[in-house]
């Protein structure tokens, strides 16, 4: 997360300056940063959703991945190659993000993804 903090605060990668140029590099640092957050994402799945559960942050976890899944994948951010192993927990997600879910993340989606993970 340091690496990414880094890029973040570059004012060369990020400028907050009126005309100061990103630089040719910026599309694929950006990719490079999705890339890790989806591995951080993945990690709190893997190795931290008991305690989300237990502190019923669970819904929140979910909405968050799922509308960074559909952010990468809008602007092609992430190789869908990396992103395979969730896919289980993708499509259980975002097959039910249009479908009437309650927009906290709490309905069916965060349910079955519950379940999902659990039997990993």
């Amino acid at each position: 997360m340091s690496s990414v903090q880094k890029l973040v605060t570059d004012e060369d990668v990020f400028p907050t300056k009126y005309g100061k140029e990103f630089p040719n590099s910026f599309e694929s640092l950006v990719k490079k940063i999705c890339k890790y957050l989806f591995h951080v994402l993945a990690h709190i799945y893997s190795s931290h959703f008991k305690e989300t559960l237990a502190l019923e942050l669970h819904g929140h976890l979910n909405t968050l991945y799922t509308h960074f899944i559909l952010f990468i994948r809008e602007f092609n951010l992430v190789d869908p190659k990396e992103t395979t192993i969730m896919d289980d927990l993708t499509e259980i997600l975002c097959s039910s993000s249009g479908s009437g879910s309650s927009s906290n993340g709490s309905g069916n989606s965060s349910a079955g993804a519950q379940n999902h993970v659990k039997e990993r």
